[in-house]
């Protein structure tokens, strides 16, 4: 059902309506090659991959011009979707799987994205830094942490300093508390009302220096 996200985006052109729309026959495609999606989960694609992506929407509105890392993508999540609503923003999406990177690329290509590129390797060896760091819960986030660590441009430019994205659910207290850098959090629940994000949530966190200038 694309429309559940033409209602939470409804400033989206036509051409980024076409390429949601185009989503779903393509993870159907490639999810019989390669299983980067669970199979029940395809009858719920665009609320719990799509949707779920966007999330970080409603947490940051990029700016053009910033550049962004997805760290264990997967077939493409949250990359893919953030990629369709910032046409204008680059992303980067990395993953150590050959064959999700594999799905990665073609889907890219088959929605005529010129603002993603596809990694595979870890996060640590890729090569550049980023404004952003964005992610579905690859693993805990003092880890996740540790493996982007000066992945972090300097100079912020968005409402937000630069740092990491994290889309995450239940309980975060004890990981937060691990973390020394400020964290913020974003409840999807205030923003979309099916009954999936409840519990889900952005983890923002901030990595920059003191001596960033301020957005």
């Amino acid at each position: 059902m694309h429309e559940l996200i033409f209602r939470q985006f409804p400033g989206l052109t036509d051409r980024q309506q076409n390429q949601v729309k185009q989503m779903f026959d393509l993870y159907l495609h490639w999810n019989q090659q390669i299983n980067v999606i669970s199979r029940k989960d395809m009858d719920n694609f665009y609320e719990r991959h799509v949707l779920h992506s966007l999330g970080i929407a409603k947490a940051m509105m990029f700016e053009p011009g910033t550049e962004v890392l997805d760290v264990g993508t997967g077939g493409g999540f949250p990359g893919i979707p953030l990629a369709i609503l910032f046409p204008e923003v680059q992303f980067t999406l990395a993953d150590s799987i050959g064959k999700k990177i594999k799905v990665v690329q073609a889907v890219a290509e088959a929605l005529e994205l010129k603002n993603v590129e596809a990694f595979y390797g870890r996060a640590e060896s890729v090569p550049s830094s980023f404004h952003f760091i964005v992610s579905r819960a690859v693993t805990t986030l003092p880890e996740f942490m540790s493996w982007t660590r000066n992945k972090i441009k300097k100079e912020s430019f968005n409402r937000l300093p630069n740092g990491i994205l994290y889309l995450k659910g239940g309980d975060l207290s004890q990981e937060i508390a691990e973390v020394s850098n400020p964290v913020r959090l974003f409840n999807l629940s205030d923003y979309f009302e099916e009954e999936f994000f409840l519990t889900k949530k952005v983890v923002y966190v901030n990595c920059a220096s003191k001596t960033q200038k301020k957005p």
